[in-house]
C-alpha cells in the first residue's frame, strides 16, 4: 500500500494548492472507504485517488467503475449522516472527484477530474 499512500499524499498536496481543505483521509465506515474528503466554496468533495507506476496500460481513472461509484456514493452518504464536523453544512453540494497519480521515475503526473461522476442511486 506504499504506492497508494504516496499517491494520496501527492493528491492532498495538489488539492490544497487549489484551495481545498482536507477534512479527512482514509475515512472508513464499515466496509466502505473514501480516500480523501475535502471542502471548499463549491461544497464537500469525496475524492477517489488512483495511483500507478509507469508504464500504465490504462488510465488509472478508468478503474472507477460504476460499481466503485456506487460504493463511493454509499460511503459518502454514511459519512454525511454520521458527521458532526462544523465545516460541513447540510445544504452543501456533494461532489465526487477522481485524482489520477502516475509515478514515472522521479516525475509525478497528476490529473484531476472534478465532478467525475454523479451517482444515480446508492
Amino acid at each position: 500500500m506504499a504506492l497508494g499512500r504516496r499517491g494520496e499524499d501527492a493528491a492532498c498536496g495538489f488539492l490544497t494548492e487549489r484551495g481545498q481543505e482536507i477534512v479527512e483521509r482514509n475515512c472508513r465506515r464499515g466496509h466502505l472507504e473514501t480516500d480523501i474528503i475535502t471542502v471548499d466554496g463549491e461544497g464537500i468533495h469525496f475524492v477517489e485517488v488512483k495511483s500507478r507506476t509507469a508504464p500504465v496500460a490504462a488510465a488509472p481513472q478508468e478503474n472507477v467503475t460504476p460499481a466503485k461509484q456506487r460504493k463511493l456514493a454509499a460511503a459518502a452518504l454514511r459519512y454525511l449522516n454520521a458527521s458532526k464536523d462544523a465545516r460541513l453544512a447540510r445544504d452543501m453540494e456533494v461532489i465526487f472527484d477522481v485524482v489520477s497519480v502516475v509515478f514515472d521515475g522521479g516525475k509525478t503526473e497528476i490529473e484531476y477530474f472534478p465532478r467525475a461522476f454523479v451517482p444515480f442511486y446508492v
